[in-house]
C-alpha cells in the first residue's frame, strides 16, 4: 500500500514538475507580445522593422497594426489593445497627447515624407502642374479623407494654398487609408491621386510619379509608447530601435527621410 502511495506522489511530482516550465514560457511569451499601432504609409518599413526587432530581441514578439492615424487615435481611445502608436502626422498624435493617451515623455519624432501626384503607371495623361487637373480628361482624383488621413489633410492643405480644393471637390474619391489611395491608382480606378512619396516607391511598377505635391506643413512622424500599456520596456525598446542606427537604415531604405 505504502508502495503504491509512494509511486503517486512521484508520478503527480513529475507531472506538477513537467507542467511547470510549460506555464511559465506561455506567460513569459505572452508578457513579450507588444502590439504596435502604425500609419497605413508605414506597412513596408514596419513590417521588416519588427522582423530585425525580433531578431534583435529573442522572445518578443511584435504583433503590427496598420489603418489611417485617425483611425488607430479611435482604437486607442474606445480601449483597443496597443502597446506602441505610429502616427504619420503631429496633428493626430498631439490629440493622442492631449487625452493622456500617450505616455508624453516617450514621444519622438522618427521619419520624414513627402507628397507627390501619381497617374497609373500605363495613364497617358501627362501632368505638369496641379492647374492640369482641372483638364476634362481627368474626372477621378484620390485622396485621403482629411478627417482621419493625414496624407489627406496635406493634401487639402496644399490645394487650399494652392486655390483649388474646393475647384477639384467634385472630382475626388475619399480613401479611408493613404494605401487605398494607391490601390485606386495602381488599378486604374482613378485618373490620379495624391500619395506619400514613399508609397510611391512601393508601387513604383504600378504607378507613375507626375510631379511633387508641396505648400504644406512637413510631414513628421512621431512615435510613442501608449500610456494604457502594461509593457512599457519592451514598448521603449522598440522605440529606441525605430531610433537606432539599424532603423534609420530601414526606414531610408523605403524612402523615408530623417525628421
Amino acid at each position: 500500500m505504502k508502495h503504491h502511495v509512494a509511486v503517486r506522489f512521484f508520478v503527480a511530482l513529475f507531472l506538477a514538475l513537467a507542467i511547470l516550465p510549460a506555464l511559465h514560457v506561455g506567460s513569459a511569451s505572452a508578457e513579450q507580445e507588444i502590439i504596435v499601432s502604425a500609419a497605413a504609409s508605414l506597412t513596408n518599413a514596419f513590417t521588416e522593422v519588427g522582423k530585425k526587432f525580433e531578431a534583435a530581441n529573442p522572445g518578443t514578439k511584435v504583433v503590427l497594426n496598420f489603418a489611417a492615424s485617425g483611425a488607430l487615435l479611435q482604437q486607442i481611445a474606445q480601449g483597443a489593445p496597443a502597446d506602441v502608436f505610429a502616427s504619420a502626422d503631429q496633428k493626430t498624435m498631439d490629440q493622442a497627447e492631449e487625452k493622456k493617451l500617450i505616455l508624453a515623455e516617450t514621444r519622438k519624432n522618427f521619419a520624414g515624407n513627402g507628397l507627390v501626384l501619381i497617374v497609373p503607371g500605363d495613364a497617358k495623361t501627362s501632368i505638369k502642374a496641379l492647374k492640369d487637373l482641372t483638364l476634362k480628361d481627368i474626372t477621378k482624383i484620390s485622396v485621403g479623407n482629411p478627417e482621419s488621413v493625414p496624407a489627406g489633410r496635406y493634401a487639402e492643405e496644399a490645394l487650399t494654398n494652392e486655390g483649388m480644393w474646393e475647384v477639384l471637390k467634385p472630382k475626388f474619391i475619399f480613401a479611408n487609408s493613404v494605401r487605398q489611395v494607391l490601390d485606386y491608382v495602381s488599378r486604374g480606378e482613378v485618373d490620379a491621386g495624391i500619395v506619400y512619396a514613399t508609397d510611391a516607391v512601393v508601387a513604383k511598377e504600378k504607378v507613375r510619379v507626375m510631379l511633387k505635391v508641396e505648400k504644406h506643413k512637413p510631414i513628421l512622424y512621431p512615435i510613442a509608447v501608449v500610456a494604457s500599456t502594461g509593457k512599457t520596456d519592451p514598448a521603449r525598446r522598440f522605440i529606441d530601435f525605430v531610433l537606432s542606427k539599424e532603423g534609420v537604415e530601414i526606414l531610408s531604405k523605403y524612402g523615408f527621410g530623417k525628421p
